[in-house]
């Protein structure tokens, strides 16, 4: 069947249109000259972590700014080709044939590309556009649990290496016979903590356990939680008399010591029980710093979470969160990936594991959107 140009390119027209009302160009534009002149600050690098945030930010609000403007000249192009298509089937109809085949093929990926710019107008929580830490702990399950823990680290690592999301191990506590008992795995890219946020949560293995001499199947399970990486304008102040902190030496797999000194970090918040540890900088001084922006970041979280508790109870939902048992990874008796709320899934568990998880956190966020939706209703 012939395709209708005119229809596709004016639903692409609409479509970009929404986009563009959403992400306001115009106000890029100023946003990008309000950085512009702060990154020409003489005293910028004088606090590297404020340098790195503004050149950060203004290189994500260029690159946005450049993809926006560029998708409006490709559906341009595409028009312009058309065009040209159906003036050279007049002249030359294998000419023609060839032009329609190959605007076939741009009007193919300029669909793809603007969904994926349309996931990027989805992301606008109050948190969205910060880098993201990520914890994955081994659950119920034993050594396959701390196996199963291990391959979602190396999942979040490889899909941040295939997007080119720079990634920083902050700590990792290693299981006796193999595997992780937790990882602590910061993505530092904007937008990372919207786009990742969609996977805290429950995740299930079925499998026939590797680690089972009568090989029998195996069910285990790992939690991952997501959170944003703090700033300065955060204001989340804890009191030295709220924090206890314990230095230990940093040890590697099997309990093998990594260090000679005792650098590695492990700070309670005596309020709230929360423990985080650091034990892959170079320094003490380097972990403590490390684990109380951790600590700041997940008390942050909390507190939007009783917010959030407190909006619910006053519109009286009941609703059980979205984050429980949210994907189950299935290698036998067939291979199955699903996700539970969304209903997305995958039959090739190992490309999952080796990173390919872009369709379900697209899924997970127009998921969210529909869930938030709802909750304004």
């Amino acid at each position: 069947m012939a395709t209708d140009y005119s229809s596709e390119i004016a639903e692409l027209r609409s479509t970009y249109e929404q986009i563009r009302l959403v992400t306001d160009p115009e106000g890029l534009r100023r946003r990008i000259a309000e950085l512009t002149e702060l990154s020409g600050a003489p005293d910028l690098w004088d606090d590297q972590e404020k340098a790195q945030a503004v050149t950060s930010k203004l290189s994500h609000a260029q690159s946005e700014l450049n993809r926006i403007e560029a998708m409006g000249a490709r559906i341009e192009d595409l028009e312009a080709m058309v065009e040209m298509a159906e003036e050279e089937s007049i002249v030359d109809g294998e000419s023609g044939a060839a032009l329609y085949a190959e605007a076939d093929a741009d009007l193919a990926k300029i669909h793809r590309d603007l969904d994926d710019l349309e996931i990027k107008t989805l992301l606008s929580g109050e948190y969205d556009a910060r880098e993201a830490v990520i914890t994955i702990r081994a659950g119920a399950g034993g050594v396959d649990a701390a196996d199963f823990a291990e391959m979602l680290l190396r999942m979040y690592s490889r899909y941040a290496e295939r997007n080119g999301y720079p990634t920083k191990i902050l700590d990792t506590s290693y299981a006796e016979e193999a595997g992780i008992k937790s990882a602590t795995l910061e993505v530092n890219a904007p937008y990372a903590y919207g786009t990742l946020s969609v996977e805290a949560g429950t995740h299930r293995l079925v499998r026939i356990s590797p680690f089972d001499n009568q090989g029998r199947r195996q069910t285990s399970f790992a939690a991952v939680e997501v959170i944003p990486v703090t700033e300065h304008t955060d204001h989340i102040d804890i009191p030295e008399a709220d924090i206890k902190v314990d230095v230990f030496r940093s040890s590697g797999p099997g309990g093998q010591s990594v260090n000679t000194t005792d650098s590695a970090v492990r700070m309670t918040h005596l309020p709230t029980g929360i423990v985080v540890s650091m034990q892959n900088e170079k320094s003490q001084i380097q972990n403590r710093a490390a684990a109380l922006r951790v600590l700041q970041a997940r008390l942050l979280v909390l507190r939007q979470e009783e917010e959030a508790a407190e909006k619910k109870a006053l519109a009286g939902d009941v609703k059980a969160s979205w984050g429980d048992q949210m994907r189950s990874y299935v290698t036998h008796p067939y291979q199955m990936v699903k996700d539970l709320r969304t209903g997305y899934e995958s039959g090739n568990p190992d490309a999952v594991f080796d990173g390919e998880i872009d369709g379900f956190i697209d899924a997970g966020i127009r998921w969210r959107v529909g869930q938030h939706s709802e909750d304004d209703n």
